[in-house]
């Protein structure tokens, strides 16, 4: 889209590399295919809000971590 740039999930790419993952893992279990996760880690694609929360409880750290909003890890406590 024109005039909206792109948000690259480095952080995504970080966690899932520190684990040893392959993307193919984690294209997996986020139900999609391998090169639809590479365009979420790239941020050719937006991660949809449901993937995102998925991907933050994987990693057992918060929403906010991955978006590079804050640089605490702890996710939030649950209700």
């Amino acid at each position: 889209m024109k005039g909206i740039v792109a948000m690259e999930y480095s952080r995504i790419r970080k966690l899932r590399e520190d684990k040893d993952l392959t993307q193919e893992y984690m294209a997996q279990l986020l139900h999609v295919n391998q090169r639809t996760y590479s365009r979420y880690e790239t941020g050719e694609h937006a991660i949809p809000l449901e993937q995102l929360c998925r991907i933050a409880d994987f990693h057992n750290v918060s929403v906010d971590y991955l978006l590079d909003r804050t640089d605490t890890r702890k996710p939030y406590p649950r209700k």
